[in-house]
C-alpha cells in the first residue's frame, strides 16, 4: 500500500464500496465507483441507464463464464488458474485503456 494520502474521490469510491458490498451489491458499487472515476455524474439520463445495463451485463457475462469454466471440486485446479490469469490479464489491459483514455481526456 501506498503512503500517500487518498483523494477524497477514492475515499469516497472505497467506502461507498464497502457499504455496498456488506449489502450485497458488489456490482452497484462497481457500478457507482465507474461513474464516480468516469465524472459521469451529469451526463443524460438514458445515458446512465443504457451504461448501467452494458455494466450489470459484462458482470453477469463474466460471472457466468466462471462458473463454467472453473473445473467441478473444493480446490482450484492448475487451469482454473490459468483462466483466471488470463481475465485478470484482459481485464489489466482494459484498465490501461481507460487510464489512457482519462488521460486523453483531462
Amino acid at each position: 500500500m501506498s503512503d500517500e494520502p487518498k483523494s477524497q474521490e477514492t475515499q469516497l469510491v472505497e467506502e461507498t464500496t464497502k457499504l455496498l458490498v456488506d449489502k450485497g451489491r458488489i456490482v452497484e458499487a462497481g457500478w457507482i465507483g465507474f461513474v464516480i472515476a468516469c465524472k459521469l455524474k451529469d451526463a443524460p439520463p438514458t445515458q446512465l441507464v443504457e451504461m448501467r445495463r452494458a455494466f450489470f451485463a459484462g458482470a453477469t457475462h463474466i460471472f457466468s463464464s466462471m462458473l463454467t469454466f472453473l473445473e467441478a471440486g473444493a480446490e482450484p485446479t492448475e487451469k482454473d488458474m490459468q483462466r483466471m490469469d488470463k481475465l485478470h490479464d484482459e481485464l489489466k489491459q482494459f484498465q490501461k485503456e481507460l487510464e489512457q483514455h482519462a488521460k486523453r481526456r483531462n
